[in-house]
């Protein structure tokens, strides 16, 4: 036992040695991300269906004039969406990061395995026999519908053979997200809601309000900080659940804080911009192999380049066709899903 316990020891101490190797790529991504995700906000708010000037933009801001159309766009129209569309990104991000830390599956995504879909069904149930609901609960009917679509990926998951692997807890996430979305799609029709489902199949935050992002934010900031007070045991998680133990960490207490805040970011983040998926699947690997595997600076990092991915996405979707918009869960998916059959054929070699 004594000799298990000094191995993993270190194993682990090599491990955090080599992934404490790169705090300065670390920390140029986070100064050159925000500086970059300032730069892509302030053309976000800039460019539209009407171009407004810079100008403009900083009179709008600091002095507010209601009786000005274009100080009306940017407040009520354009910095809610875009600031919405940063939040959302880093939810997506840091959601997906913690999952596949805590899992060690390279393919977890909050789209993939249900948790946006089953988010998505509860929205409809809400549309449908709650109408007019507030927002406050229509995100509380979403963390909820969140932690339903996980339990039933994970538990159809396991009634396979050999129990689960990262690509059965993918399949099983597919065939619960068609049935949600099946089920979704007749609540709509039969209820008539369908015109308010609309923009969550199509997925974008043009909608985003400010009483939104008051009600979202509390909830994705105290997620976040969790997120960053649990980063260095994710970190333990991610060498092995084995390791973590012999190491004296309480890994069942971590996991289930780990889950609570995916579902708090998933949850809030589906319930502002709709089904967005691969987000959280691309990012955290992006990261991973710009900084290595020390979750303290994954997290952050992830959800920086998070926020800059969504803004991006946001602002090419307005500049692809204009004055029409594509969804930017569209366009994310056109990266998205040659990534995820990379991984995917990467996963089945390695079986």
């Amino acid at each position: 036992m004594t000799t298990s316990t000094s191995t993993s020891t270190s194993v682990s101490t090599s491990y955090v040695v080599k992934f404490r190797s790169r705090p300065l790529t670390a920390t140029l991504i986070l100064v050159g991300g925000v500086i970059a995700l300032a730069f892509g906000m302030a053309l976000s708010v800039v460019f539209g269906a009407a171009d407004i000037k810079l100008s403009i933009v900083w009179d709008a801001i600091f002095h507010f004039n209601p009786d000005l159309t274009q100080h009306q766009i940017i407040q009520e129209l354009r910095l809610p969406r875009v600031l919405g569309g940063a939040m959302v990104g880093a939810c997506f991000a840091v959601a997906g990061a913690i999952m596949q830390g805590m899992t060690r599956n390279p393919l977890a995504d909050s789209g993939l395995l249900g948790l946006n879909s089953g988010a998505g069904f509860m929205l409809a149930v809400c549309f449908a026999f709650f109408p007019g609901l507030p927002f406050m609960y229509l995100i509380l009917y979403s963390f909820l519908g969140a932690g339903m679509g996980a339990l039933l990926v994970y538990g159809i998951g396991s009634l396979a053979k050999g129990g689960l692997t990262p690509v059965r807890l993918v399949l099983a996430g597919a065939a619960l997200s068609a049935l949600m979305s099946a089920l979704s799609e007749g609540i709509a029709l039969y209820f008539r809601v369908g015109q308010d489902l609309a923009f969550w199949y199509a997925g974008g935050v043009a909608g985003t309000k400010w009483f939104q992002l008051k009600v979202m934010f509390p909830w994705v900031a105290a997620a976040l900080i969790g997120a960053l007070m649990l980063s260095r045991s994710i970190s333990m998680l991610s060498l092995g659940e084995d390791i973590a133990k012999g190491l004296g960490m309480r890994t069942g207490l971590i996991k289930l804080a780990g889950t609570l805040i995916v579902l708090i970011l998933a949850g809030a983040a589906v319930s502002v911009v709709g089904a967005v998926g691969f987000v959280g699947l691309i990012i955290p690997h992006l990261t991973r192999y710009l900084v290595g595997v020390d979750y303290r600076w994954i997290i952050p990092c992830s959800a920086v380049i998070g926020s800059l991915l969504v803004v991006f996405a946001d602002l090419a979707a307005r500049m692809i066709n204009p004055p029409y918009e594509t969804p930017i869960g569209a366009l994310i998916a056109l990266i998205g899903v040659p990534f995820f059959l990379y991984l995917a054929r990467n996963e089945r070699r390695a079986l």
